[in-house]
């Protein structure tokens, strides 16, 4: 079968690996041409590209289960495997920046027999009585048996044939820096795999371990937050991070060296996307959209790529299942989303603004439900809960999970326990700083 596989993006390249191995004649269209001869990667319309990435234990599975030797090139390439002090024998993620994972990949795609990596601009579908025959790219038709739309979040080819998203912006933004550690030095504090999460009242700070002995340090803030917008400059970006103990002690000078300018990451969504259009039929015979063409979440907890590439898989074995009934397919395909990725979009937007509304001074409100962050807190006082939390936040249990232990929460909370405020700036004290640094800029 020929199928057209849109966008070069993590889930695009897996799905085409894996569509090739299994028979299908595939072409990739990618409007990016890559990697400049130098090695750098503008990426372009892409900006979650140059940010920190937290790699889950979904793809791990993912890479493992269908192309091994993509996760041996990883290795190589100087990525690393996380683990969870309980289960060392266990993969729980992966270390990595994702330029490196992303370069990898797309590697691996244009070495792979029956894959065409074409550069260019996809216009439209191209359909014949209802049924996609193809794509207009750059005004030249490219034929296919099967259009998969993973041309991710800023894609438009859904435009016409979908009903429209729900959700929207997450009201969450951030500026982040990649570091390098320095010969000889040892890694900062940690309490999480990846490395080092730290919430305030009004914004958290966040470092990634990632490959090569890299890290990436993050601050976020309510998008609404117009007093540290200043935080996308350098100087106030820095005096920000040697203020914050966390980020102060991985970014202290006989530690690490900053390798990249200060990053502003905003415009950030929690979106979700049906594949049926408004009358909640399947509009086109023969094209599927997967990934962030269905689901986007704030990129902070690191679950885009996870659902992306749990689509892939599932897309995948429908797809060996139903053959050319496309319409089944994509009607399985949709049933299965909303049961197990729609969730994780509805737990981000409840809980992204539970956390701004807390941000704005509000206390734990219990005459609406827990937010999952709240939950997770609580398990400080009763770690007996993270017999079921833990699984929640290694996605192996979806949001519903979380019922089972918050009345236990709700009743830790009722008590009159918050969680601690850990050593640091409080806002207004971050909020002078961010002052003092523009201004000092200024002069």
């Amino acid at each position: 079968m020929r199928i057209c596989v849109v966008g070069a993006g993590p889930t695009g390249l897996y799905l085409a690996i894996a569509l090739a191995r299994r028979g299908h004649e595939i072409t990739i269209i990618e409007r990016d041409p890559g990697p400049d001869r130098d090695g750098s990667w503008k990426r372009r319309g892409v900006m979650q590209f140059h940010h920190p990435h937290g790699f889950r234990q979904q793809v791990v599975e993912a890479v493992l289960a269908e192309m091994a030797e993509v996760w041996d090139d990883l290795m190589a390439a100087g990525a690393e495997p996380t683990t969870l002090p309980e289960q060392p024998d266990v993969v729980a993620g992966l270390r990595c920046r994702r330029p490196i994972f992303e370069r990898t990949l797309r590697a691996a795609a244009e070495a792979q027999p029956g894959v065409t990596l074409r550069i260019g601009h996809v216009d439209d579908v191209c359909c014949e009585r209802g049924r996609a025959v193809g794509v207009r790219v750059d005004g030249h038709q490219v034929d296919a048996n099967l259009v998969v739309d993973a041309s991710g979040r800023a894609g438009q080819l859904a435009r016409p044939f979908r009903a429209p998203a729900e959700g929207g912006d997450c009201g969450v933004a951030y500026a982040s820096r990649h570091y390098q550690l320095l010969p000889g030095a040892e890694t900062g504090p940690m309490n999480a795999p990846f490395g080092m999460v730290t919430i305030y009242p009004g914004y958290l700070a966040v470092v990634f371990i990632q490959d090569n002995r890299t890290f990436s340090t993050l601050i976020a803030r309510a998008s609404a937050d117009r007093q540290l917008v200043a935080l996308r400059f350098t100087e106030v970006f820095e005096a920000a991070s040697q203020a914050i103990p966390s980020l102060a002690a991985w970014t202290a000078p006989d530690r690490a060296r900053p390798i990249t300018p200060v990053l502003p990451g905003a415009r950030l969504h929690n979106t979700y996307r049906t594949q049926l259009n408004d009358a909640g039929e399947v509009a086109v015979h023969g094209l599927i959209f997967v990934g962030d063409a269905v689901c986007t979440t704030n990129p902070a907890l690191g679950r885009g790529i996870a659902t992306s590439l749990m689509q892939a898989q599932r897309l995948l074995t429908l797809l060996d299942e139903h053959r050319r009934d496309f319409v089944s397919c994509s009607l399985e395909f949709d049933r299965w989303c909303t049961e197990n990725i729609k969730p994780w979009f509805s737990d981000h937007v409840y809980w992204d603004a539970e956390l701004i509304r807390r941000w704005s001074g509000h206390d734990v409100d219990l005459t609406r439900p827990l937010p999952s962050d709240l939950i997770m807190a609580a398990t400080e006082v009763d770690p007996e809960m993270l017999k079921v939390v833990g699984p929640y936040m290694a996605m192996v249990a979806l949001p519903a999970s979380l019922a089972a232990v918050e009345p236990r929460a709700r009743e830790i909370y009722a008590g009159g326990w918050r969680p601690p405020v850990p050593d640091g700036p409080t806002w207004d004290e971050l909020v002078e700083l961010v002052t003092a640094a523009l201004s000092a800029r200024s002069r």
